[in-house]
């Protein structure tokens, strides 16, 4: 973090909501403030869920085309007026700061390569979706923002809340809200993100400033990104405490624990489901991933009842998915079933059963 301040902030008694900030050229000097309700900054249109579904095999490049980045929306894209459009801090901290687009494009900011992935409906969430990408990503590090409002002892969550509203599972909901341990955050990688590949984030994607968590799962991601709330414990609702939760077994008790860390899991892209070949070396070659770095993968070229490790690159992005590949040579025409597993460095294996199962691809050589 910078030596000078981010941003001014208030002098104790100060009414800090009503104060334009100091002369700072990268807050866009002295224009003073209009507050605007978030009401006031987005229309909803359709409240219909969106679902952008992209087939791996177009998943062959190690930045994800933002055209090839699934497109996951619960309740809706909201249509957002960015000069209208505020981002406030608040909750547990001295200082609550209010920021429009162009005073947070430029605070100081950082890029991280890494994945994005979907968990997958959370109404069934041991159902494969496969739905991922690799993206680098530009942001301002909430760590730092949250440095210049002063967290409050006490305070152990950060709350993020965006401007899509509607129904989902039968429930309504008049924000999509998620939450963060402080902790994770303050390790400093926690984006406020504004650009994907080097362009303004598209509206589909969260325009103009989604959160980004480099080796959580994209329900953390909030989109339309318009509160953060420093707090003490988890906010009660229906994307937090209801949906994306997990049972695990804790000294013989079972307990529901958040979706945060994402699981290991790798696909086959080359070649791709129902490929014909002809007899002859081929190359099979897909991505792996996970919260933590990836140690091996194997792939199976018959369903699984025997393995080979495949070459997998090194990690060159603490995030980012690694490629994998394996030379194979087949000289006998038949149906085959291609597989891969990965292993990553916590001994995690992907599992035949469960949203992150054994990926198999059938080919047909003739």
């Amino acid at each position: 973090m910078s030596d000078t301040p981010l941003m001014r902030v208030p002098t104790p008694g100060e009414d800090e909501r009503s104060h334009p900030p100091a002369p700072d050229r990268r807050l866009g000097g002295t224009k003073p403030r209009q507050l605007s309700s978030a009401s006031d900054a987005v229309v909803m249109g359709s409240t219909s869920a969106v679902r952008q579904l992209v087939p791996v095999d177009r998943l062959d490049s190690w930045i994800t085309d933002i055209a090839d980045v699934y497109v996951i929306a619960h309740m809706g894209i909201p249509q957002i007026d960015r000069e209208r459009w505020r981002l406030t801090v608040e909750g547990l901290v001295e200082h609550v700061l209010t920021l429009d687009y162009n005073e947070l494009i430029s605070l100081p900011s950082c890029e991280a390569t890494a994945v994005i992935e979907c968990f997958g409906n959370p109404v069934e969430p041991d159902v494969p979706t496969r739905r991922v990408g690799n993206v680098a990503w530009r942001g301002v590090p909430l760590s730092d923002v949250l440095a210049v409002a002063k967290v409050q002892p006490g305070a152990d969550a950060v709350w993020l809340e965006g401007l899509d509203s509607g129904t989902f599972a039968g429930v309504p909901n008049d924000r999509y809200l998620k939450d963060l341990p402080l902790d994770r955050v303050l390790e400093g990688d926690v984006l406020l993100a504004w650009q994907m590949n080097g362009a303004p984030l598209t509206l589909e994607h969260g325009f103009p400033v989604r959160a980004f968590v480099p080796g959580y799962f994209g329900t953390n991601a909030v989109k339309w990104l318009s509160r953060i709330q420093v707090a003490s414990g988890r906010p009660k609702g229906l994307f937090t405490t209801q949906l994306y939760n997990r049972q695990v077994v804790v000294d013989g008790a079972i307990e529901h624990r958040p979706v945060r860390e994402l699981d290991v899991n790798s696909i086959i892209v080359r070649p791709k489901n129902s490929s014909i070949l002809a007899p002859g070396r081929h190359m099979i070659s897909g991505w792996a991933w996970s919260a933590w770095n990836i140690a091996r993968v194997d792939v199976s070229t018959d369903a699984g009842v025997t393995w080979t490790e495949a070459q997998t690159e090194p990690s060159e992005h603490a995030h980012a998915w690694q490629r994998f590949m394996l030379d194979w040579l087949v000289e006998e025409s038949g149906e085959y079933q291609l597989a891969c597993r990965a292993l990553d460095t916590r001994g995690r294996t992907q599992p035949f059963q469960g949203r992150n199962r054994v990926h198999i691809v059938n080919v047909t050589v003739t």
